[in-house]
């Protein structure tokens, strides 16, 4: 039990994004797993980043 607990935590702490490396760049393709769209939540608004067959990113409201 204690091994599945010290786990879950490990996991947790892998899902948690660095503080530290907020300024970083975020690479795309992490973003973009399985899709060509994401929605964005910003000040109560959605909006969508799109990813072109070019390679270009459109962000719309």
């Amino acid at each position: 039990m204690e091994t599945l607990i010290l786990a879950q935590t490990k996991l947790r702490n892998l899902q948690q994004p660095n503080l530290h490396d907020l300024s970083r760049p975020i690479d795309s393709n992490s973003l973009f797993k399985n899709t060509d769209v994401i929605f964005i939540m910003h000040n109560g608004e959605q909006y969508s980043l799109r990813r072109t067959r070019n390679g270009k990113l459109i962000l719309n409201k």
